[in-house]
């Protein structure tokens, strides 16, 4: 019997399938890694306000809290990683502001904004001030 081999042509066919299936796969991964930043980054901004409400009930003075908020959240010992709880989907931190009225505060995320503008995505809460 007389042994086949594969030709040179037949070797590129097969590498050619292969890249477009995994760039295929690729491209549809990117979308779903960046559907589940975003559920991140709201879920986080949600329970960074929360603690950060509890630490303005231990400490009026929201303005401090704002600009340190990695030490008051060890310092109350509510978050378990205060480092990483003031980051967004993307690894970068969060803006937090104090509002006007000092009762509360605006987190947001430059990434968030910056996937949701680019993406089309209209929310309610990014009205400028």
């Amino acid at each position: 019997m007389k042994k086949r081999t594969l030709t040179l042509l037949e070797i590129m066919i097969v590498i050619f399938l292969i890249t477009l299936i995994t760039g295929a796969i690729g491209y549809n991964m990117r979308g779903t890694l960046d559907r589940g930043r975003v559920f991140r980054t709201e879920q986080a901004k949600e329970q960074l306000r929360d603690l950060l409400l509890i630490c303005l009930a231990e400490n009026p003075d929201a303005e401090a809290i704002a600009k340190k908020p990695v030490y008051y959240l060890k310092k109350t010992g509510l978050a378990k990683d205060p480092e990483n709880l003031i980051k967004d989907g993307w690894k970068k931190e969060f803006s937090i502001k104090a509002t006007k009225d000092k009762s509360d505060f605006d987190i947001r995320s430059e990434a968030l904004d910056a996937y949701k503008k680019k993406k089309g995505i209209l929310d309610e809460t990014s009205d400028e001030e």
